[in-house]
């Protein structure tokens, strides 16, 4: 069982359980899964690189991603329908808590100028979504070994209702949120 879960079950739920007033362990939040996804616009001229944002993806996850295609045709950017655009992974169980642990305590604190991640990026049903500017700040990349710098987005999927439980269920998990 990984660390991060432990806490979670140890310190985590009981804190959230007094604080919230739940009556039922079943009804404290919790982290159901990590979404990372790559949106891979220039795929459409080059698909080289797929492979290059593959490699990157399944190196920082542990996992195998799987493409994205563009669900309609928009003649401005020349995609049509079944074109890929993107890579994702879900994560779940171990490896999720493995991921969010590295990430808060290994890739986070490498990113030059880092202040803490934004206390506004919550969608109001207690889910948290992250944006990278580049891949090199995982440990796992070998910078001399990649293509291109590209951005992409991690999302926290909790249980939780309201964006105020999912922010401190995150907080007690160890997510750096910049101070109010």
């Amino acid at each position: 069982m990984s660390q991060l879960r432990e806490r979670y079950q140890k310190e985590v739920a009981p804190i959230m359980m007094t604080e919230y007033g739940y009556k039922n362990v079943m009804q404290v939040p919790r982290l159901e899964k990590i979404v990372i996804n790559i949106g891979l616009g220039e795929a459409i001229q080059n698909p080289r690189v797929l492979e290059a944002a593959e490699g990157d993806l399944a190196a920082i996850t542990g996992q195998h991603p799987v493409i994205t295609r563009a669900k309609r045709s928009i003649s401005g950017f020349k995609v049509r329908t079944g074109m890929p655009v993107g890579m994702m992974v879900t994560l779940r169980g171990n490896r999720m808590y493995d991921f969010f642990d590295r990430l808060v305590n290994a890739t986070l604190p490498r990113i030059r100028d880092f202040q803490g991640t934004s206390r506004n990026s919550f969608d109001g049903r207690g889910n948290y979504t992250l944006g990278m500017k580049e891949q090199v700040v995982f440990p796992e990349i070998e910078y001399d070994k990649i293509d291109k710098i590209r951005g992409f987005e991690v999302s926290f999927i909790t249980t939780a209702g309201t964006n105020d439980e999912g922010r401190r269920l995150l907080e007690l998990l160890g997510m750096p949120f910049q101070q109010p």
